[in-house]
């Protein structure tokens, strides 16, 4: 057996081989030859290759390989994904939405990410007044739609201190109407007290089949004016002439 520093040796290390350093120096400066050449530039074609394949999903590298194989196949059309049950955020939201969560409701919401997802919107909303559509008031009673304010409408006074029917701008004479709320989910019947500000106008559509309870301010809300000092000096005058 071989030491390892006689291991180490090559052929052109060797004295008796004839190649002296310059040779071996001049040997290491010549370019390569085209066969290395196109050995490592498949390397790293196929190194990139294999990065891109890695970097894709399950299905997305089944699509790729695929279509390169109909490459080779005339007539053939490319595989294509079928995207007729596709569903954004958007269509999960209104499948899954709930006007009033009630804690049966809250249960399920940790059952899938669609749930999930309604029950987080939910939070995000301003549950004080409501927003109306009275566009259908003549239809009948049931024809009022009724939604929660987000929070753009809140910053804009949408609803509280601008009248609440989603297309009305009027800000003055103001009313707050309780509407007892009757509408089907999921094919069960419930029911919610909810409150509108509305103008006059749109209070006589909301009206017009059934008079609706109006929120009054009471006599114990009522706000008491400040006394002037002028009407306090008199009174106190007159009690010291009564005394007197």
């Amino acid at each position: 057996e071989l030491d390892d520093s006689e291991q180490k040796k090559t052929w052109r290390a060797d004295p008796l081989s004839g190649m002296t350093s310059q040779s071996v120096e001049r040997h290491r400066k010549r370019a390569p030859s085209k066969r290395t050449a196109w050995e490592e530039r498949d390397q790293e074609e196929w190194k990139a290759r294999r990065h891109h394949l890695l970097s894709l999903n399950a299905y997305d590298r089944h699509k790729l390989l695929v279509n390169t194989y109909y490459l080779k196949h005339e007539g053939i059309e490319h595989l294509k994904r079928d995207s007729s049950r596709d569903r954004n955020d958007l269509d999960v939201l209104r499948q899954e939405h709930r006007f009033l969560w009630n804690p049966d409701d809250e249960e399920l919401a940790g059952s899938s990410w669609e749930v999930r997802l309604a029950k987080r919107y939910y939070e995000k909303l301003y549950k004080e007044y409501a927003i109306c559509d009275l566009s259908r008031y003549r239809a009948g009673k049931k024809a009022i739609g009724l939604r929660w304010r987000v929070e753009s409408e809140v910053i804009g006074g949408k609803g509280q201190f601008v009248c609440g029917e989603r297309k009305c701008g009027e800000a003055s004479g103001l009313t707050t109407w309780e509407v007892n709320f009757g509408y089907a989910e999921r094919g069960v019947r419930k029911n919610a007290l909810v409150k509108l500000r509305l103008c006059g106008e749109c209070a006589t559509k909301l009206n017009y089949f059934e008079k609706r309870k109006q929120v009054r301010v009471g006599k114990g809300e009522k706000k008491k004016k400040p006394r002037k000092e002028g009407s306090a000096k008199k009174r106190a005058k007159v009690g010291e002439i009564g005394r007197a």
